[in-house]
């Protein structure tokens, strides 16, 4: 075929030109077809215009060890709602899990410990019972932990902050606030925790410094969610919004001044329980009014650009994004999740993970190929590898 005697990066551009199902077809065409149309250079554009096949708005792939081709076909049943549930993991008495992915590890809270599960499969998909190792050290439940390369920083109950090495036994603990340290995050060298006490506490990670408060902001009502912008030169607060203050603000890390207010009408109790930074200048965020609202900094601080509610009412506890196009949310009622498209007004699918007990989906992560939700008594997935029958809406 004379369209393979021209050089690769031409013919590769070429390709590259092609929509989904025009490069399908060629692929069948010929062996030498095939070799061609399966590279990643040819679906790259292709896979922007998916739901969570790992390429994000800024063109870094976040599943660089599974083929774009084969991403782009799981996409599709991500967008179909076709997947198969499974139950992973049961316990008896009923808890506030919470959930973090870091490739083929999951880490569970339960309880006052938190568990490192090994996934196995393409991208993690089965799951293994025992576990890898467990972080433990809160005298109470967990409440919020988070992950770096080298550190599981957790949050508790009974007002402790601790530091694990991840890599080690070594672990440093400290009593952080006066009551329950709800949220946490981390990033770079800074630690904020955010607490029932109405304060929120800036904590240095440093060799020289750990466990060092650098400085404490009250923010007179109690802080549900904490989030630091990835320029590291800002972080966001999420409070119960139930004082005369605006639920979302921002402040300077180094001065810890008041930057700005996110929103202005936010009705009483309208407590913010997730926020997401996509960019440092865009995040969503997530709470009790059911509304997910995408916020971008460049354009105006006092309206959110773009809002979608919760058709059922439902307050939404968490959130997460493929940091492209879709938005993965778990709501309060019957473990509830749904995932939404933003270039839609309208929810894309909705799943319901229980149906006997009602149950908020407290946490939620995902990969290209499945879906991990922490309900009060049970660890769900959704495998979208699945050619099986569409999910039930």
């Amino acid at each position: 075929m004379f369209l393979f005697q021209l050089p690769e990066d031409v013919l590769y551009l070429i390709l590259s030109y092609l929509d989904y199902k025009s490069l399908c077809r060629l692929s069948q065409v010929c062996r030498r077809s095939h070799h061609f149309t399966v590279r990643d250079a040819v679906w790259r554009r292709i896979a922007k215009d998916f739901i969570n096949t790992g390429m994000t708005r800024q063109g870094a792939d976040l599943y660089p060890t599974m083929m774009l081709k084969d991403r782009v076909k799981v996409s599709q049943n991500w967008s179909r709602g076709v997947c198969r549930k499974d139950i992973l993991l049961k316990w008896k008495i009923n808890l506030l899990p919470w959930i973090q992915l870091d490739g083929d590890v999951l880490y569970l809270s339960q309880a006052a410990d938190i568990g490192a599960y090994h996934l196995r499969g393409a991208e993690g998909g089965r799951f293994q019972h025992n576990r890898l190792t467990v972080f433990s050290g809160h005298q109470e439940d967990v409440c919020r932990f988070t992950l770096t390369d080298t550190h599981l920083v957790s949050a508790g109950g009974d007002g402790k902050i601790l530091i694990h090495d991840r890599k080690s036994d070594y672990s440093v603990e400290y009593y952080g606030h006066n009551q329950e340290v709800n949220c946490i995050d981390c990033k770079g060298e800074l630690i904020i925790s955010g607490s029932r006490d109405r304060t929120a506490k800036i904590w240095a990670l440093t060799p020289n410094q750990l466990g060092k408060c650098l400085h404490t902001i009250p923010t007179y009502d109690r802080v549900w969610s904490v989030a630091i912008s990835p320029a590291l030169c800002t972080f966001v607060t999420g409070t119960a919004c139930c004082e005369n203050f605006a639920p979302l603000r921002i402040w300077d890390t180094e001065r810890c001044h008041l930057v700005s207010c996110l929103g202005s009408e936010f009705r009483r109790g309208a407590g913010v329980l997730d926020i997401v930074y996509e960019s440092p200048f865009q995040l969503l965020t997530c709470g009790y009014d059911t509304f997910i609202r995408y916020w971008d900094l460049r354009v105006c601080s006092r309206k959110c650009v773009m809002e979608w509610e919760e058709p059922h009412d439902s307050a939404l506890y968490c959130i997460k994004t493929d940091k492209n196009h879709m938005i993965a949310s778990g709501s309060s009622y019957y473990g509830v999740v749904r995932l939404w498209d933003k270039r839609q007004t309208r929810c894309l699918q909705m799943f319901q993970l229980t149906s006997t007990t009602s149950s908020p989906v407290y946490s939620l992560c995902f990969n290209a190929t499945h879906l991990y939700a922490a309900l009060a008594s049970a660890l769900y997935s959704l495998d979208f590898r699945t050619s099986g029958p569409r999910h039930r809406r």
